[in-house]
């Protein structure tokens, strides 16, 4: 696995958070999220608004614990549902929250949830969380969603890392059915650019998964274009869609994607 580097995910926060706001404009921010159906489009926006902001406090101060979210100023967007007052407000917290991140430098210590307590984890993690949910977005808007191809492969890593993670680290984790050696998923990018590895072996074990890039026979194999492949392993596109392919065991795929969730 091959990182994308700090200041491009720090770019991305911002690019991605501004490709967001293209999908949110003229949009009826009152529709509800197909794919994440307990929120309003605008419930969305904010959602991504407030996790830059979070985690820009906790690398700014050097937290060496969790944050409660509500003592971070401006985390909860703005009073009324002026479009332009919520576009001016992701704005700001997107280009704030990269400037932090990048004067910080990837290795500065910041507490994190997760496997690595850095500003580099949350760069990436951000660049991300802004990648998905701006999908949801254009889902909900009803306009095209396209991610650079080396984004989309690096956010199939990290979702990787995160399920791995949340095996070691969560006894009650749904994750952690997805063990028993013998059973693998094969992940394959039919648009893959040259010089670009877009396909993953997902191994079972009894200690949990493991994968590794690469073209290799497996127990179900997804098949399509990258975009749609992160899609649906994401849970944003139907497997029966036309744009992927399942081919082999489908239970294994569909018993994966309801216990691979985040948190």
């Amino acid at each position: 696995m091959t990182l994308l580097g700090h200041d491009r995910y720090c770019d991305e926060v911002v690019g991605q958070t501004d490709l967001l706001r293209s999908h949110l404009a003229g949009a009826d921010l009152s529709v509800t999220v197909p794919t994440c159906p307990d929120w309003t489009l605008r419930q969305l926006a904010v959602h991504v608004g407030e996790a830059h902001r979070w985690a820009e406090h906790i690398v700014r101060t050097r937290a060496t614990k969790n944050v409660p979210v509500e003592q971070v100023a401006d985390f909860d967007g703005p009073e009324d549902d002026d479009p332009a007052a919520l576009d001016a407000w992701l704005v700001e917290g997107a280009e704030k929250a990269a400037e932090t991140f990048r004067a910080a430098g990837a290795g500065t210590a910041a507490w994190s949830w997760a496997w690595e307590h850095t500003a580099g984890f949350w760069a990436r993690r951000m660049a991300h969380e802004t990648v998905i949910h701006r999908a949801d977005a254009a889902i909900a808007a009803g306009v095209t969603y396209e991610v650079a191809p080396e984004l989309a492969a690096d956010a199939i890593d990290e979702w990787l890392q995160i399920v791995r993670f949340a095996q070691e680290k969560y006894p009650d984790a749904a994750a952690q059915e997805l063990r028993g050696a013998g059973r693998s998923i094969h992940l394959h990018a039919t648009d893959a650019e040259p010089g670009l590895d877009a396909e993953w072996l997902i191994e079972f074990d009894d200690k949990g998964v493991d994968w590794r890039r690469g073209h290799e026979k497996a127990t179900v194999a997804l098949r399509g274009p990258l975009t749609s492949v992160l899609l649906a392993f994401y849970r944003r596109l139907p497997l029966d869609s036309p744009e992927v392919e399942v081919l082999g065991e489908r239970e294994l795929l569909e018993f994966w994607l309801e216990r691979a969730t985040f948190g």
